[in-house]
């Protein structure tokens, strides 16, 4: 399927194998892990080339929020900054908790689709809990910025996304363990980020931005749906009790087509009741492709990765997170013409 074809050849050079890391999680394949230079040593360990999920919920708040009463503009970098940081440490987080209650092998698919921060040596133990140190200490920081200003809200959704992230694969809950993995990142990409960056931007939250969370929450949903399909055989003899687990892989096909084409209708209410404005409506031109892509759903995994496929084990995820960058693009770029030409009202 070509809209899975994520990459061409690495480019040579340190810059090429940054790119070639932001665009797979993976180091250049001609490149020994002992030979990687720093900065693309760190772009595969934090994943960063997820980060863009997490980007755009950012830029679904702010654009908005920018006409809305009230916006700041340096309060609004500041959400966005402490979101990245957030998503950055929950990836840190959960190789840490992963690894540390052995489900993290050589023969997971956490080490087999890109290099393991620590089975792999990228870094060691210690240099992930500094990291994640790091990041949650900036967190705080931010939030007390943030909280001097708006109030106490800001700290009830950063301290809300900092225990989803912990809870997700960490003891004792550990959430992806027992089916609640699914609904976390719908609460955590949807209403928490998209609500709490809004806030943190204007100082108050209307109702519709909370009907308009709903769908970026439903499109990064399908990513985590399909890459838990791609790990049932590994997750399923672990007793890692993930929805696609439980339904099965044939249901759970059918629930991830369900979010994929929720997405649109999403949108659409959102729009009817005027809680996206609507140039929102620009990601139905994305429709014959996302059809493609319930299409892929539908249809067997290949025995065996493409040609120059990155991801490997992981084949529905990747045909989620190419569809969910993409058309999340699309709603970015429909609230920047809402923005930019004054349609709709201000929340």
């Amino acid at each position: 399927m070509s809209e899975i074809r994520l990459l061409a050849a690495p480019k040579p050079g340190r810059l090429g194998a940054v790119v070639y890391a932001l665009r797979t999680t993976n180091p250049p394949p001609d490149r020994p892990i002992a030979s990687l230079d720093v900065v693309t040593r760190w772009v595969v360990v934090t994943r960063a080339a997820v980060l863009p999920m997490t980007l755009f919920a950012g830029l679904v708040a702010g654009l908005l929020a920018v006409r809305a009463e009230g916006f700041s503009a340096w309060m609004f970098a500041l959400a966005l900054l402490g979101i990245l940081l957030a998503h950055t440490s929950n990836n840190l987080m959960n190789d840490l908790a992963d690894t540390d209650v052995g489900l993290d092998t050589a023969s997971y698919p956490r080490a087999l689709y890109a290099p393991h921060p620590i089975l792999s040596g990228l870094v060691t133990r210690t240099q992930l809990m500094a990291a994640i140190g790091a990041c949650v200490l900036a967190d705080f920081v931010i939030m007390v910025v943030l909280a001097a200003q708006r109030g106490w809200p800001v700290v009830a959704f950063a301290v809300g996304g900092l225990l989803l992230s912990y809870a997700y694969t960490a003891p004792p809950l550990r959430l992806k363990k027992h089916g609640l993995g699914e609904p976390d990142v719908f609460v955590t990409w949807g209403p928490l980020m998209v609500a709490g960056t809004y806030f943190s931007s204007v100082g108050h939250l209307p109702w519709q931005v909370w009907v308009a969370s709903v769908p970026y929450g439903l499109l990064c949903t399908t990513v985590l749906m399909g890459k838990h399909i791609d790990k049932i055989p590994y997750d399923e003899p672990t007793g890692t009790r993930t929805i696609p687990v439980i339904l099965g892989e044939d249901r759970a096909r059918v629930v991830t087509i369900g979010l994929v084409l929720g997405f649109y209708v999403a949108v659409v209410a959102a729009v009817a009741v005027q809680a996206l404005p609507w140039p929102s409506l620009l990601v139905l031109v994305y429709l014959p492709t996302a059809w493609k892509v319930t299409g892929a759903l539908r249809a067997p995994k290949p025995a065996e990765p493409p040609p120059g496929f990155p991801v490997w084990p992981l084949w529905f995820a990747a045909i989620c997170f190419v569809h969910t960058a993409r058309v999340g693009g699309l709603l970015v770029l429909g609230l920047v013409v809402s923005a930019v030409f004054e349609t709709g009202l201000p929340l």
